[in-house]
């Protein structure tokens, strides 16, 4: 009787072999080599009295610091929030069977696309400038019902946040449209076959596993939307990171510790947003992800037990094909 190895793997295989890793120099020198070169990175980093570090550390926690990285998450937060909205009406709007939506679609992502951002912020600066009343009546007369001074409502904090919600909505909704086009069509059609609405197809069958795909840039996005905030000061706004570290530089003549102090702060947020990213990708990655055999502890080569049940039943939920957080 040929003799049986149980391994790790939980499989009973005939005569296996036990086979050593085969050893590999190369990767370790390269290794060490780039340790050391960051060290001494590091090192004359840190040693580098131009840098200024206490002024560095005095500022870091300053109240015109923090209060420019609260009003930065502020036009991040509500920024992508509309773009989102909009990207996934506009996404919609390009897979759309009417072409006068099609086209609209369309104008809008090559007009928000095919100009610099920081000439969308001049120009949403400049609105009460182009606009100077808001007005509501019957068009193409002088009948008014309502007006207002454009300039109480276009606020510079209001102007930064359309401005960059709607260039980001332009590049988003290429995302979201990317992530649609990537359901297979087969399951839409069954969803129709069971006389499931067009909208309710969208809600509980396309878009949630569409988010496999839309996340991992959309994080990207959120991440750039973070640094493209320091261009607020076109529309004005004056209350943002980049500037409070920019005016306490120009106060003090001293740049180069404030603008660590901005990026010190910048990397810190972007490195929460990219744990959460983490997160987000591996929730609506469920059920996609290529998953291992078996989790149970590892076994000596001449071990002859077999996996106990709960082993076998943490395999078969490790197995387990269904898409877990996608069914409808």
């Amino acid at each position: 009787m040929q003799e049986k190895n149980n391994h790790s793997d939980g499989l009973d295989i005939p005569n296996r072999i036990d086979a050593l890793p085969v050893r590999h120099t190369g990767p370790v020198v390269a290794g060490i080599i780039v340790a050391f070169v960051v060290a001494m990175l590091g090192y004359g980093v840190v040693t580098n009295s131009r840098f200024e570090w206490p002024v560095v550390w005095k500022y870091l926690f300053n109240e015109r610091v923090l209060a420019g990285i609260w009003w930065t998450l502020c036009l991040t937060a509500l920024s992508m929030i509309i773009a989102i909205v909009l990207a996934i009406v506009l996404a919609i709007m390009r897979k759309s069977i009417n072409p006068v939506l099609r086209a609209v679609s369309w104008f809008f992502i090559w007009f928000f696309r095919g100009t610099p951002v920081y000439t969308q912020l001049v120009f949403w600066g400049l609105f009460s400038v182009l606009v100077p009343k808001m007005s509501l009546g019957i068009p193409f007369t002088s009948i008014e019902f309502w007006s207002v001074d454009s300039s109480v409502v276009m606020t510079s904090f209001r102007a930064a946040v359309i401005g960059l919600a709607l260039n980001e909505a332009a590049y988003l909704s290429e995302i979201v449209r990317a992530g649609l086009e990537a359901v297979d069509s087969g399951q839409e059609e069954a969803a129709q076959a069971l006389g499931m609405r067009r909208t309710l197809i969208m809600r509980r069958i396309i878009l949630p596993q569409a988010m496999r795909i839309i996340v991992p840039p959309t994080g990207n996005e959120i991440v750039s939307m973070l640094k493209t905030t320091s261009l607020v000061m076109a529309v004005p706004f004056t209350l943002d990171l980049q500037f409070a570290t920019d005016a306490i530089a120009n106060r003090i003549y001293k740049p180069i510790p404030l603008l660590i102090v901005a990026s010190f702060w910048y990397l810190l947020i972007t490195s929460i947003l990219m744990v959460i990213q983490a997160h987000l990708e591996r929730y609506f990655g469920k059920g996609f992800e290529a998953r291992s055999l078996s989790s149970g502890p590892a076994k000596g080569a001449g071990d002859s037990k077999s996996v106990s049940a709960k082993d076998k039943e943490e395999i078969n939920k490790k197995n387990d094909a269904t898409l877990l957080g996608l069914n409808a």
